[in-house]
């Protein structure tokens, strides 16, 4: 699988762009860099089958989160609150930022 540049973090606001959630806005829970995907909250939800794992639980069907390809979602800017590109410059002192590339504001958390 051939690795591409993933700009999400985990607490980042996103909304998702296509699939069957398109439109639906969501928090990032967790960054799966190696696939280029990302776990949303409340979104891209499935039905998991557990098996009991002793005599004394019962099996269930429980509802989770599932991994989304980040081709699929678009960052909400903090500032500006839409969605837009997001690009990434080098500061002064040598730190990296992303910033938004309509209202030219950084999207780092302080």
């Amino acid at each position: 699988m051939a690795k591409g540049k993933n700009y999400l973090k985990a607490d980042d606001q996103v909304e998702v762009i296509a699939g069957k959630d398109k439109g639906r806005v969501g928090k990032v829970l967790k960054v799966y860099p190696s696939g280029d995907k990302v776990t949303v909250e409340r979104i891209n939800m499935i039905k998991r089958h557990t098996k009991p794992r002793d005599a004394s639980q019962q099996g269930a069907i429980v509802e989770r989160e599932a991994p989304i390809h980040v081709s699929n979602l678009q960052l909400i800017c903090p500032e500006c609150t839409q969605t837009g590109r997001i690009g990434r410059k080098v500061l002064e002192d040598g730190s990296k930022v992303r910033f938004c590339k309509k209202c030219g504001e950084s999207i780092e958390r302080k």
